[in-house]
């Protein structure tokens, strides 16, 4: 008893000190770790939560595809998360944050510098705690980076060679993207212009939806989606409870994506704003979701599942540009609109020919533009001409310059399968395996 009694004493003792400095603290400082440990601990968690959303990003795509082609889309999307992982070490990372290194002041950053995570001992010792730490900043980046990626992965399901597939994304992430995101995110041109994208709306969403877009036009329709009579063929998914786990793990991650985009955890209005974006993020994809829902059931006379999954994705997406000032219900109509977009969106695409598996396109491009241009209305300083031009820059530079590398394979070998493999099914003629092989097999 009397050791017990001895600790305690010791532990109240040892306590005043820092009792008396805390009361001497910035109110506005959160009590606890210091700032350079909880916004370390933002990046890695916010990090950690948009990895996840490459596993949805993988079972909304197994579900979306037809049963003979699921092996080849969980395959894209490992690789696609595996090769952005190092492409932006390798390249991505000085292209994106260049600091004072630019080769073309404002547009293009370090070409030749692979990010440097240098070691540091125990206790740290020389470690500038001011910010946060250089590995969990380049981690959540990295996130960034691979979910652009992801979107092109769906639009061309079905019907393009695995390897052609995975040069381009070699290209999109450890070139691409990086050089449009540095425009804003990097300190370039456009954040000089006044450009407002919190999360991402534009530099990640929209990117990949122009980037899927170009490979959409340069690969073409899969056979028999659009009949000469022009009707559009149905070609339903093979499991939409993966799909709507998909989205679910898409939502799951959202939070990560935008609330670790406040950039900073260490005073007590930083907690205070993450919070508010991952309230701002939840009404926006609820919203997107029950307009889809009921939309669908006003248009096609049924509810349309697929539709209600991509109308809670396109909330998403709309709300990522400014998830911070709105209020709960601004965040309600701005990811309303999303929802109509995707209800209206989808059989534009199909009358002007343009096969989109998943429906990236409609969620992640045009939703993407919605949210990027609706930034104003609740953003002090933004205005809607620096938003579109904005748009207009970073959607042109991806297009044109995935255009080109789209084409550029096709010509080097070729980026579609035969129709032979095509009929049969990726799985098989591709890869050698299938994902549900005793249905097959009887």
């Amino acid at each position: 008893m009397k050791l017990r009694n001895s600790i305690m004493l010791g532990a109240a003792l040892a306590a005043l000190p820092v009792m008396g400095l805390a009361q001497d603290a910035d109110p506005n400082v959160a009590p606890g770790p210091s700032p350079y440990i909880l916004t370390s601990l933002l990046f890695l968690v916010g990090g950690f939560l948009v990895f996840w959303m490459a596993a949805g990003f993988a079972m909304l795509e197994a579900g979306l595809v037809r049963s003979k082609n699921v092996t080849m889309q969980l395959t894209k999307n490992i690789a696609l998360f595996s090769i952005a992982a190092i492409m932006y070490w390798l390249v991505g990372y000085g292209l994106m944050y260049p600091g004072d290194g630019w080769t073309i002041t404002g547009y293009v950053g370090n070409l030749f510098s692979p990010a440097s995570l240098e070691p540091v001992g125990v206790g740290a010792d020389g470690v500038d705690t001011g910010y946060a730490s250089v590995g969990s900043d380049f981690f959540f980046q990295l996130m960034f980076c691979a979910t652009t990626a992801s979107i092109v992965s769906g639009t061309l399901a079905e019907r393009i060679k695995l390897w052609p597939f995975l040069i381009f994304v070699a290209v999109l992430t450890g070139i691409i993207y990086p050089i449009e995101a540095s425009w804003q995110w990097g300190g370039g041109w456009l954040s000089e212009a006044g450009f407002s994208d919190f999360a991402g709306s534009t530099l990640v969403h929209a990117a990949g939806g122009f980037a899927a877009l170009a490979g959409a036009i340069i690969l073409g329709p899969r056979l028999g989606k659009y009949a000469k009579d022009g009707k559009v063929v149905a070609m339903p998914g093979s499991n939409l409870a993966l799909a709507t786990l998909g989205t679910f793990i898409l939502w799951l991650g959202w939070f990560g994506f935008n609330g670790g985009s406040q950039l900073a955890m260490g005073t007590i209005g930083d907690i205070t704003d993450i919070s508010r974006i991952f309230a701002n993020t939840n009404m926006a994809a609820a919203a997107g979701a029950v307009t889809c829902l009921i939309l669908t059931q006003i248009v096609y006379k049924k509810v349309d599942l697929t539709m209600v999954l991509n109308g809670a994705l396109a909330g998403l997406v709309s709300i990522t540009a400014g998830p911070l000032d709105p209020t709960l219900f601004g965040a309600l109509w701005i990811g309303s609109v999303g929802g109509v977009i995707v209800v209206f969106a989808v059989p534009m695409l199909d009358k002007l020919k343009i096969d989109d598996v998943v429906g990236a396109i409609p969620v992640h491009l045009l939703a993407g533009f919605w949210g990027t241009f609706a930034v104003p209305f609740y953003t002090e300083g933004a205005n809607f001409i620096t938003q579109i031009i904005g748009f207009a820059a970073i959607g042109g530079f991806t297009f044109v310059v995935s255009l080109v590398v789209w084409i550029v394979l096709k010509a080097a070998g070729g980026i579609r399968v035969s129709e032979e493999a095509e009929i049969t099914g990726l799985d098989t003629t591709e890869l050698g395996m299938e994902a549900y092989p005793e249905f097959s097999r009887g």
